[in-house]
């Protein structure tokens, strides 16, 4: 069974606190939540009592690989206590892949901290944009990532940038279904090269969604990079997200 999170990168434009946030998500019909830079502004109790009067999972958290490396102890420490069991580095800078040398760094950079985290128990997964499908050696440069990473490192698959890449989101999970259990239903207008909302772009999130199955993913998390209405969007994207799941 996959449930369906959001990324609370969607909804950061709120001005309320966490645990309201929270209240948000779970009145809009979400499995889950995935964690991103606002996990700090509240107290652990607060935020662990909202989840829990809104029958919400911890999907996953989004963290910086700077802070994976500087603090990790006290970081596994944290998603641990909040239950998170996936942690997911958001973003690399482009530069990273723009030669063999530069992703085959890359890897090795991603391995280090996959490694320490799943001595925690935790997982790692790394998470995509567009800058991944650039070609390095005839070939988008995501690929020769994976293949140098260790099988501990996930793929959080974002459809709608990898779509903006020049991938077909759906074929890529299936190629890579053994090292995801995270998807990000995210939509975009090519023509426009614009984030919307989900089911209004050129995504067809029926295939998303029966790839994710087949791989055995566990999360289709919602994003918006840029709503105009950050609730309207949620409430759109957990609408598009159930149907496409009957």
């Amino acid at each position: 069974m996959v449930d369906i999170a959001v990324q609370l990168y969607t909804l950061r434009s709120l001005d309320a606190p966490l645990p309201e946030v929270l209240d948000r998500v779970g009145a809009a019909g979400y499995d889950g939540v995935e964690f991103a830079y606002r996990v700090r502004e509240a107290s652990i109790d607060d935020v662990l009592a909202a989840l829990d009067r809104n029958d919400l999972a911890v999907a996953s958290a989004h963290v910086p690989i700077d802070t994976l490396e500087d603090d990790a102890d006290e970081t596994v420490e944290l998603y641990d206590r909040l239950g998170a069991d996936t942690l997911v580095v958001p973003w690399l800078d482009p530069e990273h892949f723009e030669t063999e040398a530069a992703v085959d760094a890359a890897a090795a950079r991603l391995d280090s901290p996959a490694a320490q985290v799943a001595g925690e128990g935790l997982r790692l997964a790394y998470h995509n944009h567009d800058q991944e499908f650039a070609t390095v050696d005839g070939a988008p440069a995501i690929e020769r990532l994976l293949a140098r990473t260790d099988d501990r490192l996930g793929f959080e698959v974002d459809v709608g940038w990898a779509m903006a890449g020049g991938a077909n989101p759906a074929t890529l999970i299936d190629e890579h279904a053994d090292r995801i259990t995270h998807v990000h239903a995210a939509d975009v207008d090519l023509d426009r090269g614009e984030s919307v909302a989900l089911g209004d772009g050129d995504l067809d999130l029926d295939a998303v969604v029966a790839s994710a199955r087949n791989a055995d993913a566990e999360w289709l998390v919602h994003e918006h990079d840029d709503p105009d209405d950050p609730v309207a969007s949620i409430e759109q994207g957990e609408r598009a997200l159930r149907d496409a799941l009957r």
